[in-house]
């Protein structure tokens, strides 16, 4: 498959969280996954350690329980006061955008199981060091984020959640993780309705930036 035509600023500025414009109906070929995964392996890890592990759900009745899993734990955390939809009520333009991440969070928690692939980005703990929890994890958060780049780059989209980790023993054993093999994400993936995304409105660069002192 021939790859989207983007700079690598554009690539990195519109590699979006995406939900509602998934599609699910149509496969997505292995060979394309594993050709994300393994530009994900050239990331970094802490001492080069490499602890990550891939767990690529394809099962269409272990992607249904996941996604009954998923979807309690979306219904949880939107009716929690910590959830997307509730934050900056005191700003009329930013509140409005968090409503409609909370919008697109629901559609994805009714259909997680639908998705044609899901990828588990994990560690394992028994190899990584206990001091340093920033390496420990920074050595497969940023290899999960060179995986969806690269499927972005390839016509897939992808969405960044935690939210299945309420339910992560019992989402292990559907999956047989062994002990010690922990996860850090859940990673839908498939083609997107579409290959137009745009930069999203963020915050402005002088108000998070501290030079030389905070």
């Amino acid at each position: 498959m021939s790859l989207l035509d983007l700079t690598p600023d554009e690539l990195l500025t519109t590699t979006r969280s995406v939900r509602k414009r998934l599609d699910l109906t149509r496969p997505v070929p292995l060979e394309l996954v594993k050709e994300c995964l393994r530009i994900a392996l050239q990331a970094p890890s802490g001492s080069n350690r490499q602890t990550w592990h891939w767990m690529v759900v394809t099962d269409r009745d272990q992607r249904a329980e996941i996604g009954r899993y998923y979807k309690q734990a979306v219904e949880t955390y939107l009716t929690s006061d910590g959830s997307c939809a509730s934050l900056y009520k005191e700003e009329p333009v930013r509140h409005s955008e968090q409503k409609r991440v909370g919008d697109s969070v629901a559609y994805l928690g009714e259909h997680m199981g639908d998705v044609p692939v899901l990828v588990i980005p994990c560690l394992d703990a028994n190899e990584a060091p206990e001091y340093n929890e920033a390496g420990m994890w920074g050595s497969v958060i940023q290899a999960a984020w060179s995986y969806m780049l690269a499927a972005r780059a390839r016509r897939l989209g992808t969405a960044w959640t935690t939210l299945h980790l309420m339910y992560e023993k019992e989402i292990a054993e559907l999956l047989g993780l062994p002990d010690g093999v922990v996860q850090a994400a859940l990673i839908p993936t498939a083609f997107s309705v579409g290959t137009e995304f745009r930069p999203a409105a963020r915050q402005p660069l002088e108000s998070v930036l501290h030079l030389d002192s905070w």
